[in-house]
């Protein structure tokens, strides 16, 4: 895995490519593991997402000999208090994911992680000053034209998609002011989160309405949550130092495009008439997007 301090690439590596695609399909799964545990909890499923994930990351961070700069960010108020709002906003994604998906609205779910990296341009636009060029305007227009089509037709905002979105956006934005490489920084982030976790699930337990414990198949699925969770992200961290970011805002898109089959194919949801209009619009405005990413590879190819 490459080493913090790796400077990023300007050409991809197989082992780059390897580890991104591997971390894009496993998120493009995690709704059929989420679905299974539809009669539990969203917050009780995150918790326990938090709790079984530390025990992994710490272990690989052992492992990988690399504990030293966890213990120095543990010392500093700044960087502490700058992974108290990661740890928040991710746990806030993790939350309505998990509502969306077992409530029936994992189209909505598909939906935020197509319209997040068009949000991630507008929200460096607004608070990076960062520019925007003739395409990305087109691009940002094209996936606010969806939104509004969603908003008029159903009569109320998307809100799963909008959370989604929102969370995950100003979680990456932050993000990048913790400097701290990326299994540190998540291993930061669950052991923040594991004292509410932790007291949470107690809590459950002592009111008689936790699940863990309970049934063997639910405390199965439920420990193995942290799996789910912490490997993908990982795996993720890892690859995205081996490739181009050019070619990491291209994959991306598995991950929404196998929630969207998913949704469709084996859930059962319908698209009724706001989305059949919205997604189209969404896909244009991701096209629109890539384009120049697509042009850029080719020349550095």
């Amino acid at each position: 895995m490459a080493d913090v301090t790796t400077p990023p690439q300007n050409a991809d590596t197989p082992k780059g490519l390897a580890l991104a695609v591997t971390a894009y399909v496993l998120w493009g799964f995690l709704p059929l593991y989420m679905k299974a545990m539809a009669h539990i909890g969203p917050v009780e499923i995150v918790a326990h997402r938090i709790i079984w994930s530390v025990p992994l990351a710490g272990l690989l961070l052992i492992a990988l000999g690399r504990t030293r700069d966890l213990r120095a960010a543990l010392r500093d108020p700044k960087m502490l208090g700058m992974a108290c709002l990661t740890a928040a906003l991710i746990s806030v994604n993790w939350a309505i994911y998990v509502w969306a998906i077992a409530s029936g609205n994992a189209l909505d779910a598909a939906l935020g992680y197509y319209i997040n990296p068009l949000f991630s341009i507008a929200l460096g636009s607004l608070l990076l000053r960062e520019p925007l060029n003739k395409t990305q305007m087109v691009a940002v227009g094209l996936a606010a034209m969806g939104v509004l089509v969603l908003v008029v037709q159903a009569g109320s905002l998307p809100w799963a998609a909008l959370g989604l979105m929102l969370s995950w956006g100003f979680y990456a934005f932050f993000k990048r002011s913790l400097p701290i490489g990326p299994n540190q920084g998540f291993l930061l982030e669950v052991l923040i989160l594991l004292i509410p976790a932790l007291a949470y699930v107690t809590w459950l337990g002592a009111q008689g309405s936790g699940h863990f414990g309970l049934v063997a198949e639910d405390t199965l699925l439920l420990a193995g949550a942290g799996i789910v969770t912490a490997v993908p992200l990982l795996v993720y961290a890892n690859g995205a130092k081996l490739v181009r970011l050019s070619t990491m805002g291209i994959l991306q898109y598995i991950a929404p495009t196998m929630i969207f089959i998913t949704a469709i194919a084996v859930f059962g949801e319908q698209i009724d008439r706001g989305r059949m209009i919205a997604f189209p619009l969404i896909w244009a405005a991701l096209v629109v997007y890539s384009i120049p990413m697509i042009r850029q590879m080719r020349a550095q190819a």
